[in-house]
C-alpha cells in the first residue's frame, strides 16, 4: 500500500486549487468565447487558465513530480509507464456545465502513486466550497462556515439516494435505476456526485459512459478516504496509468459496500461498447 500523506502537502494543494478557482470565476463572470477540440468536446479560456496556474504551481511545490493534466495529456505511455508517482488534472471539470452557467464544475487535483490516487482535491469554484482528502489523513469539506469531516452514508438506506448525471443520461443507468426498485433520483453534473456521495447525500452512482482518468481521480481519493468505494464492474478498485488509453472502464461508486450493488446491473452495463 501507498504511504500517508502529508497534511501540508494536501493544505499547499488546496491552496492551488483556490488560485485555479478564482481565476475561473473570473472568466465565468465575462463574455468568454467556446472553442472545441478534436473530439467536439468543448474549451475555453478558464479551462486553460486554470491548467497553467495548477502546472506552475504544482512543478514549485513538487519539482520531481511529474504533471498530467487533460490539458497536455500528449505523454506518450511509454514516458508514463516509469511514472511511479504523478500528479494528475482536470482544470476544469465540467466544462458543458461552465458553458451552460449552471455552476456544477470543478477543479480536479489528484496525486497518483502506485496506480492509486493517494490525494485528492476538488475545489468547486461558484460556491468556494473544496472537498480534501489524503490516505492517511481522512476526508474534509472546506466552506465558509469552517471544516467538517466527511463520512459515507452507512448502512444505506431505502429508497436507495443514486446519482445520475444530467449531461450523461443513458439506457443502462436507467435500466439499472428500475432494478434498483424505489429510489430517489439525484441530478448533478461533474465531480460533484463523487462529494455527495463522500457527503452521504447519495448511495450510489453508476456510471456506463466514457469518461477519463482526471475526471475521477481526485474525487475518487475523496469518496475512499470518506469510507466508500468506486470500483469497476468486477468491484476492483479504479486504477491510473495502466495502460496506452486514459479512459476508465465502467464504474461503481458506493457508500455501504455490504449492499451488493452489482446484482442490480442490467445485462446491457455488462457488455462494454456503444449502447445498444
Amino acid at each position: 500500500m501507498s504511504p500517508v500523506v502529508d497534511r501540508r502537502l494536501l493544505d499547499a494543494v488546496r491552496q492551488i486549487a483556490a488560485a485555479a478557482a478564482a481565476r475561473i470565476l473570473r472568466v465565468y463572470h465575462s463574455a468568454f468565447d467556446v472553442a472545441h477540440k478534436a473530439d467536439e468536446s468543448p474549451l475555453t479560456e478558464a479551462d486553460l487558465a486554470s491548467h497553467r496556474i495548477i502546472v506552475e504551481g504544482l512543478r514549485a511545490l513538487t519539482p520531481a513530480v511529474p504533471v498530467l493534466s487533460e490539458e497536455s495529456a500528449d505523454v506518450d505511455f511509454a514516458t508514463r509507464v516509469g511514472w511511479t508517482r504523478y500528479w494528475l488534472v482536470d482544470p476544469l471539470d465540467g466544462t458543458k456545465d461552465f458553458v451552460k452557467r449552471n455552476g456544477e464544475f470543478t477543479v480536479n487535483i489528484a496525486l497518483i502513486d502506485r496506480h492509486a490516487p493517494v490525494l485528492g482535491v476538488v475545489a468547486v469554484p461558484v460556491t468556494g466550497v473544496c472537498y480534501a482528502a489524503g490516505r492517511g489523513l481522512g476526508a474534509r469539506r472546506y466552506d465558509a462556515d469552517g471544516m467538517s469531516e466527511l463520512r459515507v452514508r452507512t448502512p444505506a438506506a431505502k429508497p436507495w439516494r443514486i446519482a445520475a448525471s444530467r449531461s450523461h443520461a443513458d439506457r443502462r443507468t436507467e435500466a439499472f435505476i428500475r432494478n434498483l426498485g424505489p429510489s430517489e433520483r439525484v441530478s448533478i453534473g461533474s465531480s460533484l456526485k463523487f462529494c455527495l456521495l463522500a457527503e452521504g447525500g447519495i448511495d450510489i452512482y453508476p456510471r456506463f459512459g466514457p469518461t477519463c482518468e482526471w475526471d475521477t481521480a481526485a474525487a475518487q481519493c475523496v469518496v475512499e478516504q470518506a469510507g466508500g468505494r468506486v470500483t469497476d464492474l468486477g468491484l476492483e478498485p479504479l486504477r491510473c496509468n495502466t495502460g496506452e488509453s486514459f479512459l476508465n472502464p465502467y464504474f461503481l461508486a458506493f457508500g455501504d459496500a455490504a449492499v451488493n450493488w452489482r446484482e442490480f446491473l442490467p445485462d446491457e452495463a455488462r457488455r462494454p461498447g456503444p449502447e445498444p
